[in-house]
């Protein structure tokens, strides 16, 4: 469900007050993932923390509206297992 409109999006004070002080150039650590990206965090690198390392992201204008928690995972995927899961790593190597 999303935020009601009349309370703007949700970012948080001490981020903002990072993203106003940034340059071009600088990276912003953050542990804020349920803060909404805003038009003023546009190109610039965003070190976002997915609990286990910082992950760093540029963000782009597609970003704006949604929340920095989207852009790094907290699970890692390896794969499905099995015999045709094998065989079928074995047939794409060839």
């Amino acid at each position: 469900m999303s935020r009601s409109l009349k309370k703007g999006p949700f970012v948080e004070e001490s981020l903002m007050k990072k993203v106003s002080v940034a340059q071009r150039g600088d990276v912003i650590r953050t542990w804020s993932r349920s803060s909404t990206v805003v038009p003023e965090m546009v190109a610039l690198t965003m070190s976002i923390h997915n609990g286990k390392e910082h992950i760093p992201v540029k963000i782009v204008e597609e970003m704006v509206g949604h929340k920095l928690g989207e852009f790094a995972p907290t699970r890692k995927f390896k794969r499905h297992g099995g015999k045709m899961a094998k065989d079928q790593e074995k047939a794409g190597s060839k």
